[in-house]
Parts: C-alpha cells; sequence; structure tokens
C-alpha cells in the first residue's frame, strides 16, 4: 500500500507467525494462559497492598506501581498478540498501530525509570537506616514515582510524534507480533535521521542512566552489607535487596539481547531466526512480566 499525496497509508499487517500456523495455536494458548496469571498475580499484590497499611511504605508503594505498570504494558500488547494468532487478516489501522506503540513505549520507558528509583530506595535503606524516613517521606516519593511517569509518557509523546511525520510507502509489512517502534521505523520512505537520534537521546536518558543509578546503588549497597558484623545480618540484607536486582537483569538483559543481538545473513537461517524472534519478543513482553511477582 502507497502513501503519497493522492494516498495515505490507513493500516498495517503484522506477520507474526504467518508461516508457522502450527506454532500460532500453541502460542495463542500460553500467551494467554501468561496474561490471566499476569493479571491474576498483579490484581492480588496491589490489593494487598492498598488495604494492609502496615505496607503503606515506599518500598512498597514503588511496587505497586510496578504491578499497575506490568498490567498496562502488557494489556497493550497482548490484546493484538492474540488477535493475529486467531486472525486470518492480520491488519491494524494506522491510528491503533500509534497508539498502541505509543503506550508500550511509554509502559517501558517508565519502568526504566521506576526500577532505577527503586534501586535509590534500596540504597537509602540500606545505607542510612536511621534517616530513611526522613529522605523517603511520602512527599519525596510520590513525586519520585510521578516524576518517572511523566517522564515515560513525554518521552514517547515525542517518539510517536516523529514517527508519525514520516511517510510510508509501498511496503506496510511489520515483521513483528505487534507495532514496534523500530520495525515501523524501517518501514519509512523518506530519511529517518531525526528519529535515530532521538532514539538514542532517549536511550541514553531513559535506559543507560536509570542503569548506572542501579549498578552505583548497588555497589554502595554490597559495601555497606559486607560491613556489617554478623552473618545473619549480612544474610537478611542480602535475601531483603535480591529480588529486584534480579528483576534488572532479566529486564535490561532481554532488551539488550533483542536489539544488540546479530542477523542471519543466510537464508537457511530466516526461518530458525524468526522463530527466535518472537521467542525472545514474547519472553519479553509476556514472560517476564509473569515471571516479577514469583521473584
Amino acid at each position: 500500500m502507497e502513501r503519497t499525496n493522492d494516498s495515505i497509508l490507513t493500516e498495517f499487517a503484522l506477520v507474526g507467525l504467518s508461516a508457522h500456523p502450527k506454532l500460532q495455536t500453541v502460542f495463542f494458548v500460553l500467551v494467554l494462559w501468561m496474561y490471566l496469571m499476569i493479571l491474576l498475580e498483579y490484581g492480588v499484590i496491589i490489593s494487598v497492598i492498598i488495604y494492609d497499611s502496615h505496607l503503606h511504605t515506599p518500598m512498597y508503594f514503588f511496587l505497586c506501581n510496578l504491578c499497575f505498570l506490568d498490567i498496562c504494558y502488557t494489556s497493550s500488547s497482548v490484546p493484538l498478540i492474540l488477535d493475529s494468532f486467531l486472525t486470518v487478516r492480520k491488519r491494524v489501522l494506522f491510528s491503533g498501530c500509534m497508539v498502541q506503540m505509543f503506550l508500550s513505549f511509554a509502559m517501558a520507558t517508565t519502568e526504566c525509570m521506576l526500577l532505577g528509583v527503586m534501586a535509590l530506595d534500596h540504597y537509602v535503606a540500606i545505607c542510612y537506616p536511621l534517616r530513611y524516613p526522613v529522605i523517603m517521606s511520602k512527599g519525596a516519593y510520590m513525586l519520585m514515582a510521578a516524576g518517572s511517569w511523566v517522564s515515560g509518557l513525554m518521552d514517547s509523546v515525542v517518539q510517536t510524534f516523529l514517527a508519525m511525520q514520516l511517510p510510508f510507502c509501498a511496503n506496510n509489512v511489520i515483521n513483528h507480533f505487534v507495532c514496534e517502534i523500530l520495525a515501523i521505523l524501517q518501514l519509512a520512505c523518506t530519511d529517518i535521521s531525526i528519529n535515530v537520534i532521538s532514539m538514542v537521546g532517549s536511550n541514553l536518558i531513559f535506559l543507560v542512566i536509570p542503569l548506572l543509578i542501579i549498578s552505583l546503588s548497588y555497589i554502595f549497597i554490597v559495601a555497606a552489607i559486607l560491613r556489617i558484623p554478623s552473618t545473619e545480618g549480612k544474610h537478611k540484607a542480602f535475601s531483603a535487596c535480591s529480588a529486584h536486582p534480579t528483576v534488572v537483569i532479566i529486564f535490561y538483559g532481554t532488551i539488550f539481547f533483542m536489539y544488540a543481538k546479530p542477523k542471519f545473513k543466510e537464508s537457511v537461517g530466516t526461518d530458525y531466526q524468526d522463530i527466535t524472534e518472537a521467542l525472545i519478543s514474547l519472553f519479553y513482553g509476556v514472560m517476564t512480566p509473569m515471571l516479577n511477582p514469583l521473584i
């Protein structure tokens, strides 16, 4: 479908696993089950945190935000993924694609910021326990959470707006389950230097900087824990902080593996690459949020 002065692109075609119809049924059942588990797990956690006054602390406030965030993130993409497994005509309107891309990008960016904020919370709790109630006051931690959400939404507004200005030519086929921003940029029939520069800047601010904050926070946390004289105290401190870095490793590890892995150039490996990328994409979008509550 061409986009010219007389013709505007009105829809995209999602490829997904179209070349593997047998796998689509398996993935539909698997993704649906994981999505229902996500809603159940996070629903229970959010309800417990809200109704138990003993859990009205900064750590559980951030955890509640993270749970709600993961529900929004999966809900922005899973319905489209499930629909692509069932329908023969895997089409999505241009406007619907942009909305889905905006929500997914906003939630992913916000999660990076929230993970960095949670690391700072752990750092203050371990390294400055006596000053923790003063530093992490209600006003402070609510402002930190609000800043994470606003930053993610504003960054997504910029990236989505720039993507919407691009002209799309004959090829409107997205080689993905959902409207993923990099897959959409590849379809543009014009120079995307501005989009690339914007994406690089976004990654530095909202991906690399939070990761540096998390890394530095845990260096100081480990150093503080090692100074604890009792073995039991060290074990308790390590146990309390181990869940967050595990989530961070899975989250960032999947992102880097998705976008930094080498591409197959041989046609023989194309089929294998499609399945591999599908599995990685599903792991990042569905499996990771499902595992977070267990961790």
